[in-house]
């Protein structure tokens, strides 16, 4: 067969079946003199193993393992760790799909916001707070908080989620706590085009510092503060200098208030 007739065989394009030989996957046929490849039954079965392996889910380099362990296992065993495979993927599928149930009912009853989608949990924190400042002139700090609170509930793990949203929904439910938080994002807003040794730098940071509650500022205090490098850096960055140095000196605040 040349490489046509056993990509059609198999239901594979020919293009796929380059790809396998350029990694190893199949083995190159003989070819016969004119140059063309030839390939017999055996290579058909092979390709046919790969599509079916493929077609669970596995990537080419774990399709490669499996090639190479079956030579000296027994067809149940491979099998039996298939099935393991899919039943991890199985689970963390239906992950994916009830995350995703709750983006669509947020989406269709019309509470998705800017930031969004994100969790459920979320989407009521953001709600809390519209509620609590309607009326009130749009801060751009407050909207910086909103994008860095949806990346962490994005890229945190559960358990680091719900303690961070947990912590700022009792922050929330405080008498005036979301007035205060708003007047400490005006005094942020203002030092926009202030130098780092502007007085008001120092003012903001105490504010900020007096803003967040004691549970966050333990956990900051158990990782030895917040370091530099990485995120960080990529999180002070999206400020103005005098904002940045503001909110050092806060974190600087928290972690010492909780030793």
């Amino acid at each position: 067969m040349r490489i046509g007739e056993i990509a059609a065989l198999v239901g594979v394009t020919a293009r796929a079946v380059r790809h396998y030989h350029h990694l190893g996957l199949l083995p190159e046929p003989v070819r016969q003199a004119n140059g063309y490849r030839d390939y017999s039954v055996r290579d058909a079965v092979l390709l046919a193993r790969i599509r079916r392996l493929t077609e669970l889910g596995l990537g080419l380099d774990e399709v490669r393992d499996v090639l190479v362990d079956d030579a000296g296992r027994e067809i149940v065993e491979v099998l039996e760790e298939l099935d393991h495979d899919l039943a991890q993927q199985q689970e963390q599928l239906g992950e994916r799909r009830r995350r995703l149930g709750e983006l669509l009912v947020q989406a269709r009853s019309g509470r998705m916001t800017a930031e969004g989608p994100v969790s459920e949990e979320l989407t009521a924190l953001f709600g809390t707070i519209a509620e609590a400042t309607a009326g009130r002139p749009e801060s751009a700090m407050a909207a910086k908080d909103r994008e860095l609170l949806a990346l962490l509930d994005t890229v945190a793990s559960d358990e680091e989620r719900d303690q961070l949203l947990g912590a700022m929904r009792r922050m929330t439910e405080a008498p005036g706590a979301v007035e205060r938080a708003y007047e400490v994002y005006g005094k942020l807003d203002a030092l926009a085009e202030a130098k780092t040794d502007d007085p008001r730098v120092a003012d903001a940071a105490q504010a900020l510092a007096g803003l967040l509650p004691d549970e966050i500022a333990a956990q900051l205090a158990d990782a030895d503060g917040m370091p530099e490098g990485g995120f960080l850096d990529a999180f002070y960055a999206d400020f103005s200098p005098a904002q940045a140095e503001a909110v050092r000196r806060a974190l600087r605040l928290v972690v010492e208030r909780a030793r």
